[in-house]
């Protein structure tokens, strides 16, 4: 076996199984799960139609460059949606569709790291992160650096408190924006430090955008790296590579299908990685994936969905604990009155609501675990669930720390 698989933590949801195995909820509640982020909304009727339509074409392997069409659909979505208009991706070099974000994210660190360097690469990742992330640095070989995201600072990734002698060894910084799980929106001054770092240190931005058609106003919808490179006319968005998905987007999880755009250079060579991978879009996904993304409308009532319990739910913690509402995506990342596992235990023993504990989604660094005494819970069951979880959960603080009340 691979003796590095010995350096892999637990999987935040193995270990939220440990934490909760042999008790029994209370019976007379009905379990609501807020700790996964896998949304609950209703997949498009369209993408239904098309996925029925194309049956057919199971028949046939898919290519790993993945169809015109698609790659011309995603292009389009994303000069629209970050107006590349001087500087369009081209479908045949900048794209490559993938089996969702997550197996790109992973793919790409084994593509793109050379475990064989004299000095062990460094690879940079916020904290609180995707697990992903760290998994796919230790996997191949590098060194992760952990950069804490913390209220105080806003959950932003302080670049410049990088010490000179990590910058020499980065060979990549991923970033996550809107951020999981803090819904901190990267600002386009923020993406243009770093582009400038990646230029001069000759590393590789992997931007994580999968939550970034979750927003609240509709005028000012999150910035993308891509959009950034291009406003710096940064040639053949050297050093930059967006990955999205339709599974938040368009509650598409169970499709596993989204796309890694950027750099034309490094996707040549990916490309070259991903056909010996074997993960390539069956054409029936390609042709779903189409539909969705050529249509906005069920985006936008996807949003307002979410704007709807981030409503409902809110002032009912608030009273009780230290939450307030995301920059963007579809978390809360509330301060928990005492310990972040024991407080998870508990609400799932007497409230049968489960939440993540914000410790196992963060790792202690610089003498901080920036997880600690917060949970992260997800909106994406149903607006009466949604309901019904914050009013369980604001009886559980207040019965067990009505001292500690917050606010």
């Amino acid at each position: 076996m691979n003796s590095r698989l010995s350096g892999l933590q637990p999987y935040p949801f193995q270990r939220l199984a440990e934490l909760t195995r042999g008790i029994m909820p209370a019976a007379d509640k009905p379990a609501i799960r807020l700790s996964i982020g896998e949304p609950q909304h209703a997949a498009p009727h369209i993408v239904l139609e098309e996925i029925g339509a194309q049956l057919a074409t199971l028949s046939s392997y898919p290519t790993t460059l993945g169809l015109p069409a698609l790659r011309g659909a995603i292009a389009a979505w994303a000069g629209r949606r970050y107006r590349l208009e001087r500087m369009p991706l081209d479908p045949q070099r900048h794209i490559l569709p993938v089996s969702g974000s997550r197996e790109a994210l992973f793919s790409i660190v084994q593509a793109t790291i050379d475990p064989a360097e004299r000095i062990r690469p460094v690879v940079i990742l916020p904290n609180p992160f995707y697990q992903i992330y760290e998994g796919a640095i230790l996997l191949a070989g590098a060194e992760p650096y952990f950069l804490n995201t913390v209220a105080e600072s806003g959950y932003r990734m302080d670049f410049d408190a990088v010490p000179a002698g990590i910058w020499k060894r980065t060979r990549m910084v991923f970033v996550c924006s809107p951020g999981n799980p803090t819904g901190a929106v990267m600002e386009h001054a923020e993406y243009v430090r770093l582009i400038e770092l990646a230029h001069l240190h000759d590393f590789l931005i992997v931007s994580d955008e999968c939550y970034s058609e979750i927003y609240f106003d509709e005028l000012q919808p999150p910035p993308g790296v891509l959009q950034v490179a291009h406003d710096l006319g940064v040639t053949d968005y050297r050093h930059c590579l967006a990955f999205q998905s339709l599974s938040k987007r368009s509650n598409l999880p169970g499709l596993r299908s989204g796309f890694v755009a950027g750099d034309g250079t490094v996707m040549e060579r990916y490309l070259e990685y991903r056909t010996y991978h074997g993960c390539s879009l069956s054409s029936l996904a390609q042709a779903a994936s189409i539909c969705a993304w050529n249509d906005e409308e069920h985006v936008r009532a996807n949003r307002e969905l979410y704007r709807v319990k981030f409503d409902a739910v809110l002032p009912i913690l608030a009273p009780v604990l230290d939450v307030a509402a995301p920059q963007a995506g579809f978390y809360l990342w509330p301060r928990t009155p005492r310990d972040d596992a024991v407080f998870a235990r508990e609400l799932y023993e007497r409230e049968n609501v489960s939440v993540l504990p914000g410790s196992y989604l963060s790792r202690t660094a610089a003498g901080v675990n920036p997880g600690h005494n917060r949970v992260r819970v997800a909106l994406v069951a149903p607006l009466e669930q949604c309901v019904a979880a914050a009013h369980r959960i604001r009886h559980h603080v207040q019965s067990t720390c009505p001292t500690e009340i917050t606010q």
